[in-house]
């Protein structure tokens, strides 16, 4: 079984995937309306967290949704 995910693994990658649709105009697709809500329910997250997590660390969630930055702790 693989190594559990720490709430800030869990976030950035909810907050990428989210800011991939977001930086594409793609928020009301129903490809993202029918995703991400699942990625929640699986993260066992909300989206006002995943929001405030976008909010504080916007250019290295826009970074990786644009495909430039390797996720935390992969380095």
């Amino acid at each position: 079984m693989g190594k559990a995910k720490s709430l800030k693994d869990k976030l950035f990658g909810a907050a990428v995937l989210k800011m991939s649709f977001r930086l594409r105009g793609d928020e009301e697709s129903p490809a993202f309306r029918f995703v991400y809500p699942g990625v929640l329910r699986d993260l066992e997250l909300d989206d006002a967290a995943v929001e405030k997590y976008i909010e504080e660390n916007r250019d290295a969630v826009e970074k990786a949704a644009r495909g430039s930055t390797p996720a935390p702790g992969t380095r």
